[in-house]
């Protein structure tokens, strides 16, 4: 790697090598080979002659194949900056590989067949590495929310102690967004067509010509092409591109995805400041350069940071579609080749990243105990309270004495520091008739934490698990976190 000029960190540091290669120029020019050989076997088993003899021939169609990886870039590179055009400087290296066929390549076609029938093909096959390692991340959280499904944990709202609920539940919270983010996924994934070979302003003008206006055999044209690259079928409607809506539609997912990384690596990190739970840290791992003892949740941090690039890369198609004029101008071109492939080199790195975590979050069970004891008192009040009328106290007078003694017992530990004392206070008052003991029996964390056991494994079982063994063959992805 040369260190003079400037290199992305997306691929140094990021973005795996495989979303790299779905992305690379060599994916690119070898799909652009196996749509001209598509178009031209297309037009050859739909019978296009000239003066009765095949324009295309199946020796034409074999040479083509026989090319279709060993592109010669050479000779595609000296050709572009004579012409200045990339299409055909590749479809002249073509010919000059297949002598025989370097007639018939593209024909009929605009450069947007190869480009943008590529771009679908390619952002097709990056969403599926993509699902593969979200449907893995959710595999590795539902362990992680199984193995901890009764673990007491203080629950916040806002921020501030409420009620408890387990650390599994809070688990599944995670889990269900990238769910909704999965299914989100799987259908647009569901719905992406080709834009077929439609022609310089979407007419298919100069198949009109080719074919002698026959409508019955140029209507088969896209269908077959479709077909031929692995998809059902070609949008029905065009200008000389496909829609910049749908690289709207693919970003906004993968935004979404974002989110929902961006939201539990928040939670890790403030998790990891309440030393609760932390993501794995290695053993030569340096947390800080100045402080020594510093254990910073890195991987949680770039997670949050790779996130917020994604969300604001989803604005670029969005902004691009709403500016496209009639059947086609170029100011997309540019905006594409960065907010495309960016987009999903970042969404690769971030869902790495959240493999890498969540198979090894490290759960600290007595310091979450010390947290919810400290705050498990107040949130008893009710149950004391209950059992002080059961006793004969007056529903009022106790609610309004439980109040003002944890507001006493909340100054005690704000103001002097203090261990929360609000138990000592309800058994030192005559009127709620209750020992000291009887109030420490009150004091399991188990009899506050509602249903949460039992919803994560009703949302595990009924959900989530059935949602894995449908898609077995994409789980067991793993990471290899570079940095």
């Amino acid at each position: 790697m040369s260190n003079d000029r400037y290199v992305s960190p997306l691929s140094e540091r990021y973005a795996s090598e495989q979303m790299q290669y779905i992305f690379s120029p060599d994916m690119k020019f070898k799909t652009w080979r196996k749509l001209w050989i598509a178009l031209a076997e297309t037009e050859m088993e739909l019978g296009l002659s000239k003066d009765g003899k095949p324009v295309i021939t199946q020796e034409m169609v074999d040479e083509l194949k026989a090319h279709a990886e060993d592109i010669n870039y050479d000779v595609a590179k000296k050709r572009e900056k004579e012409v200045r055009h990339d299409v055909m400087s590749h479809v002249y290296a073509y010919g000059q590989q297949c002598p025989k066929a370097a007639g018939i390549i593209h024909l009929g076609a605009t450069s947007c067949y190869v480009g943008d029938n590529t771009d679908i093909i390619v952002m097709k096959k990056a969403m599926e590495l993509v699902r593969s390692k979200l449907v893995s991340v959710i595999d590795e959280l539902s362990r992680f929310a199984e193995a901890n499904k009764e673990l007491p944990t203080l629950a916040f709202t806002h921020f501030q102690p409420a009620q408890p609920t387990t650390v599994g539940k809070r688990a599944t919270l995670w889990i269900n967004e990238f769910m909704i983010d999965l299914e989100d996924l799987e259908y647009v994934m569901g719905t992406l067509k080709l834009l077929g070979s439609k022609g310089t302003t979407g007419t298919q003008a100069s198949f009109q010509e080719l074919f002698n206006k026959d409508q019955a055999t140029i209507d088969r044209i896209d269908p077959m092409i479709a077909e031929k690259m692995g998809f059902e079928s070609c949008y029905p409607v065009s200008g000389q591109t496909y829609s910049r809506k749908v690289d709207t539609r693919v970003l906004n997912v993968l935004a979404g995805i974002a989110a929902s990384a961006h939201k539990m690596s928040n939670d890790i990190r403030l998790l990891q400041h309440l030393k609760e739970v932390e993501e794995p840290f290695e053993k030569n791992q340096i947390g800080s350069s100045a402080m020594a003892y510093k254990r910073n949740p890195m991987r949680s941090e770039r997670i949050a940071s790779l996130a917020r690039y994604v969300m604001i890369d989803a604005l670029n198609p969005a902004i691009t579609s709403a500016t496209q004029w009639f059947e086609r101008t170029l100011d997309d071109s540019a905006n594409k080749r960065l907010s495309i492939p960016e987009g999903f080199l970042s969404i690769d790195g971030i869902l790495d990243l959240c493999l890498n975590v969540t198979s090894g979050l490290v759960v600290n069970e007595k310091v979450i105990e010390k947290h919810l004891m400290s705050e498990l008192p107040f949130m008893a009040t009710e149950n004391i309270m209950m059992n002080a009328v059961k006793g004969g106290g007056n529903r009022q007078e106790m609610h309004e004495e439980i109040r003002r003694l944890s507001m006493q017992a909340g100054e005690h530990v704000k103001k002097d520091g203090g261990d929360n004392n609000l138990l000592e206070l309800i058994a030192a008052d005559d009127r709620f008739g209750l020992s000291l003991e009887e109030l420490y029996e009150t004091m399991k964390p188990e009899l506050y934490i509602g249903r949460a056991a039992i919803q994560v494994d009703a949302y595990l079982k009924q959900v989530v698990y059935p949602a894995l063994s449908d898609r077995e063959q994409l789980r067991g992805v793993t990471a290899e976190i570079n940095v």
